[in-house]
């Protein structure tokens, strides 16, 4: 799904943040360490199973938007990064903080900036737009 300079810039990266939103509407979004195995992003935690993103995911409300940025650098401006809407589900696995549940993330639709060309050129933001449909 992604190209291999966005791998690169995903594997370099440490801290994303998800977006979750509860039963109630209530949109939560927190920083969060990930691994990436090519395909799926896995989420994990110490407590876990005390926070909104996994109680929202475990509750149903499996949609999540996920995104890792940085700035390459500041002057000039650099900004890159990756948003990605997909879905989640807990599942349970060995990971970075060891055996217990992880929100898996399966990446839907994403979007890019910065990693495979100049963010601004011309005067204008460019963003690449990917989703499974397209790929």
């Amino acid at each position: 799904m992604f190209s291999e300079k966005e791998v690169a810039y995903i594997k370099s990266q440490r801290i994303a943040r998800i977006a979750t939103v509860s039963d109630q509407l209530q949109p939560d979004v927190a920083p969060v360490g990930f691994e990436f195995d090519g395909e799926h992003f896995y989420i994990g935690g110490l407590q876990q199973e005390k926070t909104y993103k996994y109680k929202n995911v475990a509750d149903g409300n499996t949609r999540v938007a996920l995104v890792i940025d940085d700035m390459e650098s500041v002057n000039p401006p650099k900004p890159r990064g990756i948003k990605i809407h997909g879905t989640a589900e807990v599942e349970q696995r060995q990971g970075q903080v060891g055996l217990g549940n992880y929100l898996k993330v399966k990446p839907q639709r994403y979007w890019s900036w910065g990693i495979e060309q100049p963010v601004f050129q011309d005067g204008k933001i460019v963003m690449k737009r990917q989703s499974i449909e397209e790929i």
